[in-house]
């Protein structure tokens, strides 16, 4: 069993522990006994009334205190904070089955994230709901707040095996049509399709005035390329094969998914969108913190 904080929140301690259940208790466990042993010691009574300094406001209502702790900027927010209604919509599609030396595949890495997320969401009191989709919609849950959620939730996670083709664009913007109230709309994807149709459905979600956090999972080998020699690659969705000298093809490789990931980044931020790059040999807290973060501004 885990022995300290940090094995809490890392995937090869994760993947040892074979219910979904427990493998999302054990992360949210590790994240908060994180923050009580980290800087942000009390984060949760002591930011409670904070949110993130954004341009307009004036700085003299910066807390200084705040900024020390966590070498980011915040003002108090006065105005009491709502309930928030959230969405795990989570990609089925069989490129996220990719697994390379890692011990979590993306999508065993993206339903634990999902899982803690429905355990730290109910916790808080908001109602929360699970949408999976791979060309289309395939099942949704709508959003409830009781206990019995959690279980609701992981059963379905628990049961899901990534086998679908994809088309995220068209599934968000279904997930768009049936949305009646703002909500948190929070994808789990490699979004590994046509970045302009991807990028609109987004928008879509936002324009809607629903706030989006997009985790953008990876196989650590997709954003490393640790290949050498010649090596046979596979279109997991249609089977198309490739064989490629790793030698020579891991710069463009390289420059290719980087400048894929950055310009996903800029036009996010342009829509006021949350994205957060993972790969799957990152600890889960880094995903947590950016979602307990950004919720001071979401509430």
């Amino acid at each position: 069993m885990p022995s300290t904080v940090e094995s809490y929140l890392k995937p090869e301690v994760i993947r040892q522990i074979s219910r979904l259940d427990l493998r999302a208790q054990f992360i949210v466990k590790g994240f908060l006994q994180g923050l009580h042993a980290s800087p942000l010691q009390g984060f949760s009574v002591e930011f409670s009334e904070h949110r993130r300094y954004a341009p307009g406001d004036d700085p003299k209502d910066i807390d200084w205190l705040a900024f020390a702790k966590t070498d980011r900027y915040y003002v108090k927010k006065f105005e009491a904070e709502t309930n928030i209604t959230g969405y795990l919509a989570m990609d089925l599609s069989a490129s996220m089955g990719y697994r390379y030396r890692q011990e979590l595949s993306k999508f065993e890495y993206a339903t634990c994230l999902a899982a803690a997320l429905c355990y730290l969401m109910v916790h808080q009191n908001d109602p929360v709901g699970l949408v999976t989709f791979g060309e289309r919609i395939v099942d949704s849950l709508a959003p409830k707040s009781k206990r019995a959620q959690i279980g609701n939730i992981l059963s379905l996670l628990a049961r899901l095996e990534p086998t679908d083709k994809t088309n995220v664009a068209n599934s968000l913007n279904q997930l768009a049509a049936m949305l009646k109230h703002s909500s948190l709309v929070m994808v789990f994807s490699d979004l590994l399709e046509d970045p302009e149709p991807l990028l609109a459905s987004l928008r879509r979600l936002r324009h809607g005035g629903h706030d989006v956090i997009v985790f953008h999972i990876l196989d650590q080998a997709e954003v490393e390329f640790p290949f050498e020699g010649l090596v046979e690659l596979e279109d997991p969705e249609t089977n198309e094969r490739l064989e490629v000298d790793a030698d020579g093809y891991r710069a463009d490789y390289l420059e290719e998914i980087n400048s894929f990931r950055d310009m996903l980044g800029r036009e996010c931020v342009k829509s006021k969108i949350d994205y957060v790059p993972l790969d799957t040999s990152m600890p889960f807290d880094h995903a947590l913190m950016e979602y307990l973060l950004n919720r001071r501004d979401w509430g």
